[in-house]
């Protein structure tokens, strides 16, 4: 890489508001709050809104819409459409 021009890449502890989690990574992200994680050392935190230990898709809780009988119900009021 070029050197000068890139942010400093190094650990970063990312904290999900929503679930109460924590994980540590590596990132360029960077912040003025630290915490000291679970191995003693003392990292930048980052708060995010939300991540895989709280979004719906992840956690399996996401709503799945009824889409079977659409197409039945559009022919039921509409009529079903002629082939030549």
């Amino acid at each position: 890489m070029k050197p000068g021009i890139h942010p400093p890449y190094g650990p970063v502890v990312f904290r999900d508001k929503a679930a109460g989690s924590a994980f540590l990574t590596r990132s360029t992200a960077t912040s003025d709050r630290t915490v000291v994680w679970e191995d003693g050392n003392t990292y930048p935190v980052v708060d995010v809104e939300i991540s895989s230990a709280s979004h719906p898709f992840y956690t399996g809780t996401a709503r799945v819409l009824d889409t079977a009988g659409r197409v039945e119900r559009f022919e039921r009021r509409y009529g079903r459409r002629e082939v030549n």
